[in-house]
């Protein structure tokens, strides 16, 4: 599988502040990018895969609604997490 436990506790560690803080903002964001990322991939080569177009657009309205938050929130980690990231607004 793509998304194994490995791969979720390195992203976790790299952006959240240790591998089990699983729920800030920033660890959901960039668990939502890997995720994005592939099923992009994904969909270059099976452009007529509507489900997982769907699942695609909802994940980005997810994490999109994440940022809003963080933006509110905390204005320097947002403009952290969007460079670190390479996200564009």
């Amino acid at each position: 599988m793509y998304l194994s436990k490995e791969i979720k506790g390195d992203i976790f560690k790299k952006h959240g502040k240790n591998a089990n803080d699983t729920g800030s903002s920033e660890g959901q964001i960039a668990l939502f990018t890997f995720r994005i990322n592939h099923l992009t991939e994904h969909l270059k080569k099976n452009r007529k895969d509507f489900n997982t177009e769907r699942s695609l657009v909802k994940l980005v309205g997810k994490r999109r609604a994440l940022l809003d938050y963080l933006a509110k929130k905390d204005i320097m980690r947002y403009r952290a997490i969007v460079k670190e990231l390479g996200l564009r607004k």
